[in-house]
């Protein structure tokens, strides 16, 4: 008995899946909330299928963009201004609505990731 409950419960759970339809994220205006110890950072940014352009604290950083596939992203800036920004940024969207996407981020090669949430700006 008891694992014909095992069963039904692991079907129940496995049926389970998050919505991921990246395609409509790959190109458009955004503005992204990010909390990094209890402090948020918002920007804003417009990507196409090559580059973005983000704004965060009135400055403007421009990344090459190279797709790994419709949900994963490699950024490269574009004028490095130090060691940090010399490192291409790998981010991966997690799950999608109709108006925003979560997501995680990294350094390439690094661990620790980030979450974040994008919201669709127009």
């Amino acid at each position: 008995m008891r694992f014909l409950c095992f069963l039904l419960l692991l079907s129940l759970f496995s049926c389970y899946e998050t919505a991921r339809d990246c395609k409509d994220y790959k190109t458009g205006e955004f503005y992204s909330e990010v909390s990094i110890n209890d402090e948020l950072f918002r920007s804003t940014f417009i990507r196409t299928k090559k580059l973005q352009i983000e704004t965060y604290n009135n400055q403007i950083d421009s990344s090459k963009l190279r797709w790994i596939n419709d949900c994963e992203v490699i950024f490269k800036t574009i004028n490095p201004k130090n060691m940090a920004e010399k490192k291409d940024i790998h981010l991966k969207i997690l799950t999608t609505t109709d108006s925003s996407y979560t997501f995680e981020y990294s350094y390439v090669g690094e661990t620790k990731k980030q979450k974040g949430i994008a919201y669709k700006a127009k």
